[in-house]
């Protein structure tokens, strides 16, 4: 201690200090704890969404859903692009976007004969879990780093993403 300072002034400096640093672990933890699920986002949509969004040099064309069963369905494949080739049956993932009965557009993914759905429903239902990814992250950032204005510019993509997913599809 200074002599020329008072006790009370040197007193309060280490828990000024003490309160930085456990600002700065708690804003480092969250930022972390967000961009982590923003990239489980990113990650898990991108299996689907990378054949729906680069679809040049793919295989695109529709097909005809005949049959459904055990979480797949399946039906003839119709060719729309130069270089594709007519299949007499080809799987695409049963989900809330597809129903028996109906044709859907479609890119082939490379090296078999699994599809899936193209169009804007299909890049919107490819990114469904980064909605519900920015939707999770929206609450770690606006509790953890208290930056409420991003947290809501998140949360609004996230469910501007998911609505938009829910009436295409």
């Amino acid at each position: 201690m200074i002599p020329a300072m008072p006790a009370s002034v040197a007193a309060a400096r280490p828990r000024q200090v003490s309160s930085a640093v456990l600002r700065l672990g708690r804003v480092a933890a969250m930022g972390s704890v967000a961009v982590l699920i923003l990239i489980a986002g990113v990650w898990a949509s991108w299996g689907t969404a990378q054949h729906v969004v680069l679809t040049k040099g793919r295989e695109r064309g529709t097909v005809e859903v005949t049959r459904c069963a055990d979480g797949s369905c399946s039906g003839p494949y119709a060719p729309v692009s130069a270089g594709s080739q007519a299949r007499g049956r080809v799987v695409i993932e049963d989900s809330v976007a597809v129903s028996k009965g109906r044709t859907y557009a479609v890119v082939v993914k490379p090296g078999g004969d699994e599809v899936v759905r193209s169009g804007p429903a299909g890049v919107l239902f490819a990114w469904v879990p980064m909605g519900g990814a920015l939707l999770l992250a929206s609450v770690v950032v606006a509790g953890g780093l208290r930056r409420t204005r991003v947290a809501w510019g998140m949360a609004g993509a996230g469910v501007a993403l998911l609505t938009a997913a829910f009436f295409a599809v």
